[in-house]
């Protein structure tokens, strides 16, 4: 007996359009169930950049707790407690309030210091603003040995201070100095420029000064740099002179270049401490004390230190150097503004 063979029928043209649309219907709907779906890869690829933002961050972070925010609360406490050298190590001392403030503001020290202080920022300030601009101009030319001698100039700014300060001591001693030897080779009496009442500040302002003109002169020469040409050359077809041009062209066009400078300047020269305390130990007689060698002698320079009154004026300096910060930030918005 033989078994009919049934065989299917031809879809039409209509059945074939429907299969194909089901095929891909179900293809398009079992895919995601496979990958994961697009809104969730996105998820944890989201989540992973995350995490690994926090990972870059986590180091800064530690950094700036262990070495910045710790150091400042633990100064602030200090300048708040009656600690002596047994409770510094046990750390029971009480408090005591603004006790350490008021107890430097009454000191016989504190209004010679601060006005060494402004004497030494403003005058090493000027001073190096003032030759680190003149030599930025001068080497914004191009010439022979203009990169060799621009190298040179770096040299006491990559000195160690220990090393410059000894050798504007070396340089300054009274008797044995090169800058008494010169004087005394031109018929000029020597000067006792380290142990007289009258120099020892201006000693150490000078060496201050000489150690900071590099510093002045490579950000201000890089802000040189930024100026374009055409404005010059604008200006010269104007008729205008070389003077005019510096004065009407590149020093408003750098004006935001010096601001920094003389803000990360002060910053710098107001917590001075190891080329007076190398030159001069800040006297003598106090004659060139400032807050910066005054809070060390108070808090290390002492068989019996003071380390509530050394905290204090260590915060004071701080707070002086935060309100001239605030007052730059303040001065960039406005600019910005206008």
């Amino acid at each position: 007996m033989k078994h009919a063979t049934q065989t299917p029928a031809p879809p039409t043209e209509g059945g074939w359009r429907e299969g194909a649309t089901a095929s891909r219907a179900g293809s398009a709907h079992r895919a995601p169930a496979r990958r994961g779906g697009p809104g969730q890869w996105a998820t944890g690829r989201w989540a992973t950049g995350q995490w690994a933002a926090w990972a870059f961050l986590v180091p800064v972070v530690v950094y700036l707790l262990a070495f910045y925010v710790y150091p400042l609360y633990r100064n602030v406490d200090l300048s708040l407690r009656n600690y002596t050298v047994r409770s510094f190590v046990q750390g029971d001392a009480p408090f005591t309030g603004f006790a350490n403030y008021a107890k430097v503001f009454a000191d016989a020290t504190f209004a010679p210091a601060l006005w060494h202080t402004i004497v030494f920022t403003v005058v090493s300030l000027a001073f190096q603003f003032t030759i680190g601009l003149a030599l930025a101009v001068f080497f914004s030319r191009n010439f022979r040995l203009s990169a060799t001698l621009r190298a040179l100039f770096l040299v006491p700014w990559l000195l160690p201070l220990i090393v410059s300060s000894s050798t504007w001591s070396w340089m300054l001693n009274s008797e044995s100095g090169v800058v008494n030897a010169a004087l005394t080779a031109v018929g000029t009496d020597p000067v006792n420029w380290l142990t007289s009442p009258d120099w020892s500040l201006w000693s150490v302002t000078i060496a201050n000064i000489w150690i900071g003109i590099p510093f002045n002169l490579v950000v201000l020469y890089s802000g040189l740099q930024a100026i374009p040409t055409h404005i010059y050359e604008a200006a010269a077809l104007d008729g205008a002179t070389p003077w005019q041009r510096f004065w009407r062209v590149t020093f408003p066009l750098l004006r935001p270049v010096s601001a920094i400078t003389l803000l990360l300047g002060l910053v710098y020269t107001l917590k001075v401490f190891d080329i007076i305390w190398i030159m001069t130990k800040g006297g003598p007689s106090d004659a060139s004390t400032t807050l910066a060698t005054w809070s060390y002698r108070l808090g290390f320079g002492n068989m019996l230190p003071s380390f509530g009154p050394g905290a204090a004026v260590g915060n004071l300096l701080i707070v002086i150097a935060l309100v001239f910060g605030l007052v730059y930030i303040r001065t960039q918005r406005r600019q910005g503004a206008a």
